[in-house]
């Protein structure tokens, strides 16, 4: 069996999630000067993680997770893993009190960080999704897993996975996937005619 596992920001959603969260609440100064730390190289993945789970924090669960949930999706993605919904999966580490509604708009299990709550607010992280262990489980089970991803965070996933896709739909894949990668797109057809060919072999 093939397994696809997809990068959820920027792969299964139209527009990046962290810079919408910026427009949306008084935030955008702080997740701006983040944004330019971890894409300079200065703030390593986790950190920088770590950070905007805090700076999140600050804000009900319930209004950051409505935002999400009104997120534009690819739409030929979407329909791709809704059809295919036995060999899809989505990993993010995005936490899941925040991101859960994208499990039901696309039909498919969503693996995520974690952390525990009170008074709809975060208290603290208790896990970080590391994707290559999603990508170890399903080799594990013998199947043939596929990894779509575009960010420094993918790398360890892809250069893991049987092969691997590095997704252009919403900004160009970072030199280190590009390094790595099997395939590259630029645009949901060209990916989703790529996905169909996989599923085949």
């Amino acid at each position: 069996m093939t397994r696809f596992i997809f990068d959820l920001d920027g792969t299964v959603t139209k527009v990046k999630i962290l810079p919408l969260l910026a427009d949306h609440f008084p935030i955008r100064k702080e997740i701006q000067e983040l944004l330019q730390e971890t894409s300079e190289g200065n703030t390593p993945f986790v950190e920088s993680f770590i950070k905007r789970v805090y700076m999140l924090a600050k804000l009900p669960i319930d209004e950051v997770r409505n935002c999400i949930s009104k997120i534009d999706l690819c739409d030929r993605v979407v329909a791709f893993m809704r059809s295919h919904q036995q060999n899809c999966v989505t990993a993010t580490t995005n936490l899941r009190c925040w991101v859960v509604d994208i499990e039901e708009r696309t039909g498919c299990p969503l693996f995520c960080s974690s952390a525990s709550e009170f008074d709809n607010h975060i208290l603290k992280l208790t896990s970080i999704l590391k994707k290559e262990n999603v990508v170890q489980r399903y080799k594990s089970e013998g199947e043939k897993v596929v990894y779509i991803g575009n960010g420094n965070n993918d790398v360890e996933a892809m250069r893991t996975a049987d092969v691997s896709i590095a997704s252009g739909l919403v900004s160009p894949p970072v030199s280190s996937v590009l390094s790595i990668a099997d395939y590259v797109v630029y645009n949901e057809e060209a990916l989703c005619r790529l996905l169909n060919q996989l599923i085949e072999c």
